[in-house]
Parts: C-alpha cells; sequence; structure tokens
C-alpha cells in the first residue's frame, strides 16, 4: 500500500507533492521520495528512507523545484525501505521516472528478459522494471511507452510517469489500486485518493481499471489500454475533511467493511506465488531452522484480535501440525505461563500499542520464547520488540469495531500456517497449490457478498428491536461466532453471545424462544468430510432452534436449499475450503451488526464507553 500524488499547473510544484504525501502518509511508512522537472528540462529527484519528515529535511538541505513532478510515500513489498529502493524509480538513461503502488508478479521473468539485452538494475524492487519497460517502448509517444508496458505486466498497479523528453507530460494508469485525477484552474493533480489534493480542488474523477490518464496544462486525455477514449463522470465533492476520508460512505466502518477485499489482497502482496503455492516471509527475522524448532506456539491478543488468533490456532494446527494455545493478552501474564526457547509467542494487535498485549509479549520474551508480531502499523511497540513482524496492510481503520483488520489478520494468519506447513514438511506442494489458487480468489468473493445488501434490510426491519441475539459455530466457525456477537454488541448495544453449536443442549437452549434471533454458521465445504459431518450437526442445531420457535439467521452455501427451508433468514456466500470460509463468513455478520445499529440511532463509528486502542491496563 503506497502514496501517489502528482501536479502540474502554476503552483510552487515542491510544496503541493510534499503536502500531498503528508495527507497520504498513512499509507506509506518506510521510505518517499519525489521528481520534479525544471524549466531547464532538468530531472531532480530528492528520496529518503523512513518517515516523511526525513525527505522534507532532504529537501530542506537540497532545495529542488520544477514545472510539474509526481511524489510516492512507499510501504515496501519487493526491496528493503532504503532509500535506494525509495520511488521515483528511473530507466537506464534517466529520460522516464514514475512512481507505482501495487505488486507487479511477473518482475523476475521481465528482469531475466531485460537482463539479456544489456539492462542493470540498481534497486531490489519491481517498480524498477516497469521504469526500464516504459523507457525501452518510448519512441516520440510516452502514452502509447506506457500502453506497451502496462500489458506486459501481470498484478495490480496504479503508475505515474513522465518522461524528460516529453515536458509537461504526466501520464496515470490503473490496475487495481486506486487513481484520482484532480481538475483545477489550470492545473491538474493525480493521487492515490482524494485527501491528497482536496485542499487545491474539489472536482475529480476515479481512474477505472484498464484507464490510462495524459495529464497536460492543457487538460486530462482518457483511454483505455488499448488507446480507445473513454470518458469518466466528474464529481465536485462537498465533503469536509472527515467525509473526505470516509470516501463517500456514511460512516467509516461501513467503508472499512468495503475496503476489505483490498485489505486482503494487500496482505498477500509479495508473500504468495500462485504458480508454485510457495510462501514467501523473509521480512520475519526468524529463521526457518528456528521455526522448525518450535514444539508449541502460544498466541496472544485482545478483543477482535483474540478471535482472529483462535482462527488462526485452527489454521496452524491443520497445516503445521504443531500444538497452539490462544491467551487473552488481559490475563497472560498473571497466571506464570509456561513458555519457553521452545515456544514460538505470536502478539496480534492492530494498532502495536495494546497495552495488555505489549506486557504478555514482554513476559513471554522474559521467559525464553521469541515474538512474532502481527500488526498493522510499522514501527508501534509490539513491532520494535518482537523478533519478527509480520505486517498486515489493511490501512488506517478508524471506526471503533474492528473489520477490516480481523480479515487481515486472519489472512495473515493463514500465510503464516501455510508458510509453517512447507518449511515443516506438513503441507505438500499440490496441497499448498490448491489453498493459494482458492486465496487469490476470496477477494473477489468478498466483491461478490458485498455487492447483495437486499437481506439486511429486511433482517433489520425485523429484529432491530430484539434485546438478545445468539451465534453459533463450530470448529473453525465458532471464533467467527463469538467475532459476529462482539460486533453487534459493540455497536447496537443489544446483548449477543457467541457459543460452540455443539454445546447447545448445556445449556443455551433454555434461552430459545420466539424472541431470540439466532446466528447460525452453516456454511461448509462438501469436498471436506470433517467439514461435511459438522455440517450435519449443524442442521440438527438449527432444527432444535426451530422447535423451541427461535429465528434462525443463517450464513449459508449458495443454493443450500436444506437450510434454505429450515431457516427464518438467509444469507449466502460463496463455496470455499473450509479453513478458508471465516473470512468470507465474517463480513455478512459486519453488515448485520452495522444496519441493525444505523436502524437504532446507534453511533456506530464511536460507540459508547469504547476507545480504538487500548493503550492502558
Amino acid at each position: 500500500m503506497c502514496g501517489i500524488v502528482g501536479y502540474i499547473g502554476n503552483k510552487k510544484t515542491v510544496p503541493v507533492l510534499l503536502d500531498g504525501l503528508k495527507r497520504l502518509e498513512y499509507r506509506g511508512y518506510d521510505s518517499a521520495g519525489i521528481a520534479v522537472v525544471n524549466s531547464a528540462g532538468e530531472l531532480l529527484i530528492r528520496r529518503a528512507s523512513g518517515k516523511l519528515h526525513n525527505l522534507e529535511e532532504a529537501v530542506r538541505m537540497t532545495p529542488v523545484e520544477g514545472e510539474y513532478g509526481i511524489g510516492h510515500t512507499r510501504w515496501a513489498t519487493h526491496g528493503r525501505p532504503t532509500e535506494e529502493n525509495a520511488h521515483p524509480h528511473t530507466g537506464p538513461k534517466r529520460n522516464v521516472v514514475l512512481v507505482h503502488n501495487g505488486i507487479v508478479e511477473n518482475y523476475l521473468d521481465l528482469r531475466r528478459e531485460l537482463e539479456a539485452i544489456g539492462h542493470v538494475f540498481v534497486t531490489e524492487t519491481d517498480t524498477e522494471i516497469v521504469a526500464h519497460l516504459v523507457e525501452l517502448y518510448l519512441d516520440g509517444n510516452l502514452e502509447t511507452a506506457v500502453r506497451q508496458a502496462v500489458k506486459r505486466l501481470n498484478g495490480v498497479f496504479a503508475l505515474a510517469v513522465m518522461a524528460v523528453s516529453e515536458p509537461g507530460k504526466i501520464v496515470a494508469a490503473r490496475n487495481g489500486p486506486p487513481v484520482v485525477i484532480g481538475l483545477g484552474e489550470g492545473e491538474y493533480f493525480v493521487a492515490s485518493d482524494v485527501p491528497a489534493i482536496l485542499s487545491h480542488t474539489r472536482d475529480m474523477f476515479f481512474l477505472d481499471d484498464g484507464d490510462i490518464a495524459v495529464v497536460t496544462r492543457d487538460g486530462v486525455m482518457l483511454s483505455d489500454f488499448e488507446g480507445v477514449p473513454v470518458t469518466r463522470q466528474v464529481t465536485h465533492i462537498l465533503w469536509d475533511p472527515i467525509m473526505a476520508e470516509k470516501g463517500g460512505y456514511k460512516h467509516f466502518m461501513l467503508k472499512e467493511i468495503y475496503e476489505q477485499p483490498r485489505a486482503v489482497r494487500d496482505t498477500l502482496l509479495g508473500r504468495i506465488s500462485q504458480e508454485t503455492g510457495k510462501v514467501f516471509l523473509e521480512e520475519i527475522a526468524i529463521s526457518p531452522d528456528e521455526f522448525r524448532r518450535f514444539r508449541q506456539i502460544r498466541i496472544i491478543a485482545c478483543g477482535t484480535s483474540w478471535h482472529a488468533a483462535l482462527a488462526g490456532k485452527f489454521m496452524i494446527e491443520k497445516l503445521a501440525r504443531v500444538p497452539v494455545e490462544v491467551d487473552y493478552g488481559s490475563e497472560f501474564r498473571y497466571r506464570d505461563p509456561i513458555v519457553d526457547s521452545d515456544t514460538l509467542t505470536i502478539v496480534i494487535s492492530q494498532s502495536g500499542e495494546t497495552a495488555d498485549t505489549i506486557a504478555a509479549q514482554r513476559e513471554a520474551k522474559q521467559k525464553g520464547s521469541k515474538t512474532l508480531a502481527i500488526c498493522n502499523v510499522i514501527g508501534s511497540m509490539i513491532t520494535r520488540e518482537a523478533a519478527g513482524t509480520m505486517l498486515t496492510h489493511a490501512g488506517p481503520e478508524i471506526g471503533v469495531a474492528s473489520t477490516k483488520a480481523f480479515t487481515s489478520q486472519v489472512t495473515a494468519l493463514f500465510v503464516l500456517a501455510m508458510y509453517l506447513g512447507q518449511i515443516r514438511g506438513t503441507l505438500s506442494e499440490a496441497e499448498s497449490q490448491a489453498l493459494v489458487a482458492e486465496l487469490v480468489r476470496i477477494p473477489g468473493k468478498l466483491e461478490h457478498i458485498l455487492s447483495r445488501t437486499a437481506p439486511y434490510e429486511e433482517i433489520t426491519k425485523a429484529l432491530f428491536r430484539a434485546t438478545d441475539f445468539l451465534y453459533l459455530g463450530r470448529g473453525i466457525h465458532f471464533p467467527i461466532a463469538l467475532e459476529g456477537a462482539l460486533k453487534l454488541k459493540e455497536i447496537s448495544y443489544i446483548h449477543a453471545e457467541g457459543y460452540p453449536a455443539g454445546e447447545m443442549k448445556h445449556g443455551p437452549n433454555a434461552l430459545i424462544d420466539e424472541k431470540l434471533p439466532v446466528v447460525v454458521l452453516a456454511a461448509y465445504d462438501p469436498k471436506d468430510e470433517a467439514s461435511r459431518l459438522r455440517y450435519e450437526k449443524t442442521l440438527s442445531n438449527i432444527q432444535e432452534v426451530k422447535a423451541r420457535e427461535g429465528i434462525v439467521i443463517a450464513i449459508m452455501n449458495e443454493g443450500d436449499e436444506d437450510v434454505r427451508k429450515m431457516a427464518t433468514y438467509s444469507i449466502e456466500v460463496p463455496w470455499s475450503y473450509d479453513i478458508l470460509l471465516p473470512i468470507l463468513e465474517m463480513v455478512p455478520l459486519q453488515l448485520l451488526a452495522y444496519y441493525i445499529a444505523v436502524r437504532r440511532g446507534c453511533d456506530v463509528d464511536q460507540p459508547r464507553n469504547l476507545a480504538k486502542s487500548v493503550t492502558v491496563e
């Protein structure tokens, strides 16, 4: 996840670029840079590793100014977070310069091809390959060169490109990550998000996937990757700064629910090979030999992250065959836990500043355990204190009730489970390839789920006055029942409880009557024998609820007529492997909680008595 900004107009270019990067700093933490072309036709570049203020200091020490330019703030996917690897990157003749958001999956093949014809690369990034490609194809028309280059790229990308030989022009292209074009009075902007340019213009439009924009002082020309002209609707943004960050959604929580396909994609970027099924986690400073030696794993977390940890337990034990225990951060250090140098302790926190989790991490380290952080914020406390870190790439999460952070954490845990299985020899190449093939389809399936909101209107209209909800799940679906119940109680203030479905006869059946909504996680994998057995038992649970006149809301497979006939209400999710279904199941539960809370008039973004990050015990 990276931030892009570009400008051409009458203002001083460098301040516009730096201001835009500052507003996008949440999108990239490890390096930043700008490139401008001055009135003499000279290309001037300033880059710095670390926070944006390092770039600002570099510009202050060695000032630059230009007629137009591009800037970038980076979260590394290829190459270490160094000044050398920071964007912008140039071609071999320093004619082409560009910034890039996304990942080029076939960059190694392209690099070998270019090296075979004499190209020399000076960085570890996939972005430099794109700059070389554009320069290779450049023959008097930058737009044509970009079009030829992007056709060679596999993966997702947003680009802003300049060429010294074609002054006064920025070419932008999109395939996946967002690109917004801002229209001012005699000035034009390119950015990866609205807040970067909102202080300069409120008239803008977004490129669609497959669009190329040619931006000059005279205006903007649009076409697709084939060169066919296209048009995009210009929107006049009326938001205040907070609304700008919401991207037009009514609440941050809803925006963040809809960002989950992107968050899952970004968490996978650079970590898996679709061709071989292999997982790459070089970012974690724990060696494969060390991972093989661990005899047990402890996962420590709080709140929503604890539910992600429970799902991770099922994933790791199934794929890596190593025992896992899950602890609350607030309880761990008060019971003299049994951990030692043969224990890997995984600590999970969206913010990386959760006080209970930090204290538990320190306790584990004191007892000799290596700690691995799964976190959304680079440079946070748990990442600084961990032996290794696996970053999620959810982006900033403003809503107190966690949504995209949860799905990103579960995605990261699944990738980690695969990695452990591969290096410990418990996961075959064929199994890995099948799992990765399905994993990369998950974001598209999430988009499919998010495209259908009709069921929630019917359910919430009927049930928003309920005083209690029960959520049921079996196996890996039980943690999702817990998280679904937490989402509802957090933002709607309705009492809700998650329960293992197999424990219904041991108490919860006494609660069921005609007023109690029971949410049942009934999705399963028909190809998995254990999953089928759990499904059959879950059908029995539904029958028990119906026999007592309870209200059943079923999260079920698409086209499952058996469940549909028994349930009062049903919400469908696409098929997936049982071990990946939790990522799909969670989105309907988030939407259900959201729509109920909105109908009840609750403040879904800032529910009472809660804070986003719990930084005190």
